[in-house]
């Protein structure tokens, strides 16, 4: 017996399988591709779990709900608490000005060296102590394993909403062809540089290219920030890897001799306002919208799915037509 089914096993779709499971409702979970891996955008994520830089360009709710992501990361799978770091070269100090006018939950940061001291050269910073970072693709495995303990697992099959019985929630991104979501095109890039050492992630603001870096194990690092208003699915372009690495060899030289280990790029799905939301048509529940957000506020959209489901709670992420 399945008391709901879920079409989409990325991000979206597990926090939602994962959440139900928990409110004790046994779920069914499908997906055309099976398992995460590259074909799916999750793959291609940061993990910062960064409600508070967010802020300088998110609507409030990001910030707001973002703030539940690392708690529930947290009993999936490794979470690191150690903020981040906001800095800006000297020439583009008016930069952070303007961050910092337009977040909260942070400070000025005079001795950059006592956080990060491989970043000693750099004078202007803001710290984020409250934030947090993981690293996606073994979140997703974590949650795969977690979910396979309660007996869910995902099936690899092409099914349609229509052709389901019961509640159906719908996770599956631009593969949902639903009214007013776009593509929003990302792309990063992967490194070793053994001989660098960050702790947290960092951003480096700049009037054009601004650039995250987010540290993983083995001296590996991903950058990213690219984000184009275009729903051509390709490979990197070559000036987004110009682009990304330079402002990484303006943060550090040493990146310069970094090992290249991997290029990737995907769509991210978005409204026109850019939040998530739980569109409900009937029986069928429509996760998505998740646009750059995906694993800061996967959990918040899945606990309203959840409450609409169980409770019939309609929260403010929940749009019925």
């Amino acid at each position: 017996m399945t008391d709901v089914t879920i079409i989409g096993a990325g991000v979206a779709g597990l926090c939602a399988a994962f959440t139900l499971c928990k409110a004790g409702l046994k779920v069914r979970l499908i997906d055309r591709n099976g398992a995460p891996g590259p074909h799916g955008c999750s793959w291609w994520a940061g993990g910062m779990l960064a409600p508070f830089c967010e802020g300088a360009v998110a609507e409030p709710a990001v910030v707001a709900h973002g703030q539940t992501a690392a708690p529930f990361w947290a009993g999936v799978t490794d979470v690191t608490y150690r903020g981040s770091l906001v800095i800006a070269l000297q020439r583009d100090r008016g930069e952070l000005d303007r961050f910092a006018r337009r977040t909260s939950g942070h400070c000025k940061v005079d001795d950059i060296a006592a956080l990060e001291p491989d970043l000693a050269q750099h004078k202007n910073a803001l710290f984020f102590e409250d934030e947090a970072h993981l690293d996606p693709r073994n979140a997703l495995f974590d949650l795969v394993a977690a979910l396979a303990g309660r007996g869910v697992h995902i099936e690899q099959a092409e099914v349609s909403p229509d052709n389901l019985g019961g509640p159906v929630i719908d996770t599956r991104g631009m593969a949902a062809n639903l009214s007013g979501l776009r593509g929003v095109r990302g792309e990063m890039v992967v490194l070793r540089a053994p001989d660098i050492t960050l702790s947290r992630p960092v951003r480096l603001l700049h009037p054009r290219h601004p650039l995250y870096i987010v540290p993983r194990a083995g001296g590996v690092f991903m950058l990213g920030a690219t984000q184009l208003e275009s729903s051509e699915r390709r490979g990197i372009s070559a000036r987004a890897v110009l682009e990304l690495l330079s402002a990484a060899y303006a943060l550090d030289p040493r990146f310069a001799e970094a090992e290249l280990l991997e290029t990737g790029a995907d769509l991210r799905p978005a409204y026109p306002d850019n939040l998530p939301r739980v569109t409900v048509r009937g029986r069928v529940l429509h996760l998505n919208g998740l646009f750059r957000h995906g694993y800061l506020l996967a959990p918040a959209l899945a606990a309203q799915a959840a409450d609409y489901l169980t409770k019939g709670i309609k929260g403010n992420l929940v749009h019925e037509d």
